[in-house]
């Protein structure tokens, strides 16, 4: 299914998509009175490339305030997905499709209170959601800390390109509570605490299990439960060097009714220099545990009542090394109407090792020996942001 290849691939690049960015963003808003935010087009490019997937596509984004009070955005965003991932070669054929995803949103600002809210939509050949969102912020105590709450709902239908009869569906509900808080004149941290419960149809319908037969083994589809809960606490910070820099880190704890548990660290630096420049460097680890009913090989048929061989539900772990650099000028030709721009590029390279995920792509090895799976990827995200 293309769409949960694309938010499988990006989640585990970068899990916020541009993480680093937002995080920057999320913390700096801690640092002033409520604000709506600022009138600004993005224009982007993003290529996920790695085992066997590629992913790629522009995405566009204009935000602009209508009133003192009122400010509205749109984003545009594509995904073309051509894969031949281990999971497709394996049990599939190579595919080719592309997901349009759209979001408008609103901010209405009321004294030191924002409230937010929004919707997204996506759609391809098999997979259609969309999801509508709520939101408040408030700062407290001299504006020195910012406390925000969200709640979000999705409702996705999930199709079958082989079967035009198959049809089910997925509820999704998000809960999120963020407090940012200005510790000292140079250290701004951010706690977050996030809870998310899926309800319908949870695993992929093109994907299949192993089991061992008398002659080796065969496969079967996969079966999940059809609830699924999980939490997720994040500390984050941001901490301002006097030589126009800023150090950045983020520590995230996640576990799920699955059994599934995962934590994931990260470090950034952050430089600006000869006076329009800025660069940035980050190291992320992640690892995770399996989900309870995973297995590479069964025993046999039906061993249990629910079964799953999808890769990003094993054991496994990845590492990435990230590296940006930021270009800020004034367009002359713009005359008044462009306050200012930034060319941005930013470049991810990631491995990933799987601890109990096996390539079946090696032949003639006994059932269950096969060598370990592992990949190296990278994400590249080129650009261009106007302020007017």
């Amino acid at each position: 299914m293309p769409k949960v290849a694309a938010e499988v691939a990006v989640a585990a690049t970068d899990p916020r998509r541009i993480l680093l960015l937002v995080l920057a963003l999320l913390l700096s808003s801690g640092a002033q009175a409520a604000v709506l935010p600022a009138d600004r087009a993005d224009i982007m490019y993003h290529k996920y490339e790695g085992g066997g997937m590629t992913i790629d596509g522009p995405s566009v984004l204009v935000r602009k305030a209508v009133s003192d009070s009122v400010s509205l955005s749109a984003n545009y965003y594509v995904d073309q997905v051509s894969s031949a991932s281990i999971d497709v070669v394996t049990t599939a054929s190579p595919y080719t499709e592309e997901r349009t995803e759209y979001s408008v949103s609103g901010d209405y600002l009321l004294n030191k209170t924002i409230l937010s809210l929004g919707m997204t939509t996506s759609s391809e050949n098999d997979y259609d959601a969309t999801t509508y969102f709520l939101g408040i912020s408030q700062d407290f105590f001299g504006d020195l800390s910012t406390l925000s709450l969200s709640y979000a709902y999705g409702a996705d239908d999930v199709g079958m390109s082989t079967d035009p009869t198959f049809n089910e569906d997925i509820r999704r509900q998000n809960y999120q509570f963020s407090w940012t808080q200005v510790m000292t004149k140079n250290l701004i941290m951010n706690f977050n605490y996030n809870i998310i419960t899926d309800e319908g149809f949870l695993n992929n319908p093109y994907r299949s299990v192993r089991f061992r037969t008398e002659s080796g083994y065969s496969y079967e589809p996969e079966l999940y439960p059809e609830t699924h809960t999980s939490h997720a606490f994040a500390v984050r910070g941001r901490y301002y060097l006097p030589i126009r820099a800023a150090f950045l880190f983020d520590y995230r704890r996640f576990n799920d009714t699955w059994e599934i548990s995962g934590y994931n660290i990260e470090f950034g630096y952050i430089q600006t220099f000869l006076e329009h420049w800025t660069a940035e460097a980050k190291v992320r680890y992640y690892k995770q545990s399996e989900a309870e009913f995973y297995s590479d090989l069964f025993s046999r048929s039906r061993e249990f009542q629910y079964r799953a061989r999808d890769k990003e539900l094993s054991d496994f772990t990845d590492t990435t090394f990230g590296l940006g650099i930021s270009y800020e000028f004034k367009p002359q030709w713009a005359g008044n109407w462009v306050e200012k721009a930034s060319a941005n590029l930013m470049l991810d390279f990631i491995n990933f090792d799987y601890n109990n995920f096996r390539d079946l792509r090696v032949e003639g090895r006994e059932p269950g020996t096969e060598p370990l799976y592992s990949f190296d990827a990278t994400v590249t995200r080129l650009f261009l942001s106007v302020w007017f």
